[in-house]
């Protein structure tokens, strides 16, 4: 049994506007699986192909404005192209965000409904991975997390520490998925940005939720109601979905 790790998924006031900027900040594709979703795929990729990652756009009403657990990195190639994709992002709607980072060589912007994210400096790990460099999520025990998620998905650990840990993808296509050692305090609010996880085969679903949950996950209830996908969350409590097709 085994599951992948297929997209994140944003919570959004308009899905059209947010999966339009997405995609022109990472040079992806748009579709749309019906009103309400926009869909943003590689270009050259149809979901679910095991070669790439995606990111599914959702509208929900009235998004919590707080500091989220989970937030991406984007790679760049040279400090040109850092300062090149700072000015287009925000051309295309980013706005500078502070979030106590100080004097750092990556630059934090908020998209346009307050996601934050960062363009990274150039780093040799994310050469060639194109332009998703990572989906980050804060955490308060790196070790454990890395625990729990190497056993949930089919990621290799590549790095891990008190204060970081990294998993990626075991045929070699990014982001990875990194964890970051922060004081992320009470959640109180159910996660804007999630994952989702897609299991081998699909009509494994069942038995896929049963094996997370002896590792520590637990069923969670955001309001989904009779959908095909089962929402989850893991020991820090943060939610992550199984879906249940492809």
């Amino acid at each position: 049994m085994a599951l992948r790790l297929v997209q994140v998924n944003f919570k959004a006031r308009d899905d059209s506007a947010l999966g339009r900027f997405w995609a022109e900040a990472l040079g992806w594709g748009v579709s749309s699986e019906g009103p309400g979703v926009t869909n943003l795929e590689p270009e050259g990729f149809v979901w679910p192909d095991p070669a790439a990652f995606y990111i599914d756009v959702v509208t929900v009403p009235d998004p919590e404005t707080v500091k989220y657990r989970v937030h991406l990195d984007l790679a760049t190639t040279s400090a040109a192209h850092q300062a090149e994709l700072v000015a287009r992002l925000k051309e295309l709607g980013a706005t500078p965000a502070d979030v106590g980072q100080g004097d750092v060589p990556w630059t934090v912007l908020a998209d346009p409904e307050g996601n934050v994210f960062c363009v990274l400096e150039p780093r040799e790990i994310y050469r060639d991975i194109g332009p998703l460099a990572a989906v980050v999520v804060d955490c308060a025990d790196p070790r454990a997390m890395a625990r729990f998620w190497g056993e949930a998905v089919d990621w290799t650990l590549h790095e891990v520490t008190d204060d970081h840990a990294m998993l990626g993808s075991a045929k070699g296509v990014g982001p990875y998925l990194e964890f970051r050692r922060t004081t992320p305090g009470v959640k109180t609010v159910w996660n804007r940005v999630h994952l989702d996880l897609l299991p081998y085969p699909v009509d494994d679903q069942a038995a896929e939720v049963a094996r997370l949950q002896t590792l520590g996950a637990t069923l969670a209830d955001v309001g989904q109601g009779d959908v095909p996908w089962i929402v989850l969350a893991d020991p820090e409590g943060n939610e992550f979905c199984v879906l249940g097709r492809a």
